[in-house]
């Protein structure tokens, strides 16, 4: 897992992940500190909340086709302690309220 990789990420972040970051970033999500593109797992995970142990990930269409990968991601991220909210890219761009009200309910549960 490289720091490279990871600045690469955040440098070229998708239109959805855009969206969503000025909306966690700088603890404005209810005081919650979210970082992203973080290696966890020999992954990278979109958004993470650590002190809550949640990871938000924002998934393209590509996903679709990578359900299997996916699942086995989401539990080897879990095993790790966290819990994984999933949304689609569209999901994201079309309602970014309800994405942002989501995670806001999760942090609350955490």
């Amino acid at each position: 897992m490289s720091i490279e990789r990871a600045r690469k990420l955040r440098r070229n972040a998708t239109d959805a992940e855009t969206r969503l970051w000025p909306r966690l970033r700088r603890n404005q999500l209810d005081g919650h500190h979210f970082r992203r593109q973080v290696p966890i797992a020999h992954y990278y995970a979109d958004f993470v909340c650590v002190a809550k142990g949640l990871i938000v990930e924002v998934d393209g269409g590509q996903h679709a086709e990578r359900q299997t990968e996916d699942a086995i991601r989401t539990e080897r991220l879990e095993a790790e302690g966290y819990r994984v909210l999933r949304f689609w890219n569209n999901d994201v761009l079309t309602n970014t309220d309800g994405v942002v009200e989501a995670i806001r309910i999760a942090l609350a549960e955490a």
